[in-house]
C-alpha cells in the first residue's frame, strides 16, 4: 500500500473524508477488538503535553489489534541535536507509521519528507486535522445526518482565536462545501494565505465561508464551537488576550442567538469562565464529551 500522509485536511479529497467518516462510524458501532492493525506499530512523537491525542491514538491501536510506542522528544536523541532527517529514516525502519504532535508545522513536513512510513498530524501550530474529522463525525451523530451532503444544511459557527482548530475547520468546510462562519477579533482573523486557500474551493464545492468580528453572526447557528483563547506557545500574550476575546465568550447570551437545536463543541482542554462559561460547559457536556470520545 502506498504511503499516505495526513498533515493537513487538504491532503484529503471530499471522497476520502467521507470514506474515513463511514469507517469511523462502522468501527464505533462494533465496539470490539479487531485485528486490522495486527502486527503494526505506530510511533507517537510528542513535543507538547497531551491527554486526548495520546490516549485516543494509544487506545485505538490496541482496539484495532496493533500497538503503539510513546516517544517523548525530551527522551529522544533529537534533544541532543540529531536531525529530523536521520530520526525519520531510523524510525521508519522500526515502525509502520508515525503520529507527531509538534509545535512547528514545518518540522512535521520535514518528518514526512524523509519518512518512508505514513505520518499523521496529531497537532501543529498550523492544523489539527484528526480533531476536526472527529468534530464532523460528532456533528453528524448529534444532528442525526447520515451523509456529508446533509451537513451542508447545518450552520457551523466558531467563536474565538483563529488558531489551528479554526484553520482546519476552514479547510474541511471548504473541501466538503459546508456553511461555516468564523467569528474573531479582526486582529486575530485567519492569515491571508490560509483564508485564500479555503476560498479557492468555494466555487467548486459551494462552501459558504464568512469571516467576521460580529458575534451577531452566530444567529441561527446549529453548531457553536470554541477553543482556548491562549494556545500553547502564546502564554506571554495571555493577559492581553483575555481582554480582547472577552466579547467572544460562549455563554448563555451567545446561545440565545443560535437555533433551538444548536449543539456546543469544544476540543478541550477548556478553561471554564474564559472562552466558555461553566454553565454552558455543563449544559452541553452531552456534545462536548462525545466529541472527545470520537477522537
Amino acid at each position: 500500500m502506498a504511503k499516505k500522509d495526513l498533515l493537513s485536511i487538504y491532503d484529503l479529497s471530499a471522497e476520502e473524508i467521507k470514506g474515513i467518516l463511514n469507517k469511523a462510524f462502522e468501527l464505533k458501532s462494533e465496539r470490539k477488538h479487531l485485528d486490522v492493525f495486527k502486527g503494526k506499530i505506530l510511533g507517537l512523537i510528542f513535543e507538547k503535553p497531551s491527554t486526548r491525542t495520546m490516549v485516543s491514538f494509544t487506545a485505538a491501536m490496541l482496539q484495532l489489534g496493533g500497538t503503539s510506542v510513546f516517544l517523548n522528544t525530551e527522551n529522544l536523541q533529537r534533544k541532543r541535536g540529531e536531525s529530523i532527517h536521520d530520526t525519520a529514516i531510523v524510525l521508519s525502519r522500526y515502525l509502520n507509521g508515525l503520529m507527531i504532535r509538534s509545535f512547528k508545522h514545518s518540522d512535521l513536513e520535514e518528518f514526512a519528507k524523509y519518512s518512508t512510513v505514513s505520518v499523521i498530524n496529531g497537532l501543529t501550530d498550523h492544523e489539527h486535522p484528526c480533531q476536526i474529522l472527529a468534530d464532523i463525525m460528532t456533528v453528524m451523530e448529534l444532528h442525526k445526518t447520515k451523509t456529508v451532503e446533509a451537513l451542508k444544511k447545518i450552520k457551523i459557527v466558531y467563536a474565538g482565536d483563529s488558531n489551528n482548530i479554526a484553520n482546519s475547520l476552514l479547510a474541511i468546510s471548504a473541501v466538503l462545501g459546508l456553511d461555516f462562519t468564523l467569528i474573531s477579533p479582526k486582529e486575530y482573523s485567519p492569515k491571508k494565505e490560509i483564508l485564500n486557500k479555503a476560498l479557492e474551493y468555494t466555487s467548486s464545492t459551494g462552501a459558504e465561508i464568512k469571516i467576521t468580528s460580529d458575534v451577531n453572526e452566530a444567529k441561527n447557528a446549529d453548531v457553536i464551537y470554541t477553543d482556548v483563547w491562549t494556545s500553547m506557545g502564546f502564554e506571554a500574550e495571555e493577559k492581553e488576550r483575555k481582554k480582547i476575546f472577552a466579547p467572544y465568550q460562549v455563554n448563555s447570551e451567545l446561545l440565545k442567538k443560535a437555533s433551538s437545536k444548536c449543539i456546543v463543541l469544544h476540543c478541550l482542554p477548556a478553561i471554564r469562565g474564559e472562552e466558555i462559561t461553566k454553565e454552558i460547559m455543563d449544559k452541553y457536556e452531552n456534545s462536548i464529551f462525545p466529541q472527545a470520545e470520537n477522537r
